[in-house]
């Protein structure tokens, strides 16, 4: 498992965001505190609180690098 942290501070980002991870096979999952959801689900996502970075957890080691590339414009230090 790998886990970045990513912002998704927009609609246009989150919307973005879930055109690219549906793509993969792969499950992800954004904690954000106590929440875990589907990276998948926008409506799980805009129930999170998207003002603060969130982690995403990428499970499955055969698409990391290609998820990390397309990732690489929301992904925080």
């Amino acid at each position: 498992m790998k886990t970045i942290k990513i912002s998704l501070n927009s609609i246009d980002k989150v919307k973005a965001f879930v055109n690219i991870v549906t793509k993969y096979n792969s499950d992800l999952d954004l904690v954000s505190g106590r929440y875990v959801i589907d990276a998948k689900s926008i409506m799980g996502i805009f129930s999170l609180d998207l003002s603060k970075p969130i982690e995403l957890n990428i499970h499955g080691e055969e698409e990391v690098y290609e998820i990390l590339a397309e990732l690489s414009s929301f992904i925080v230090e």
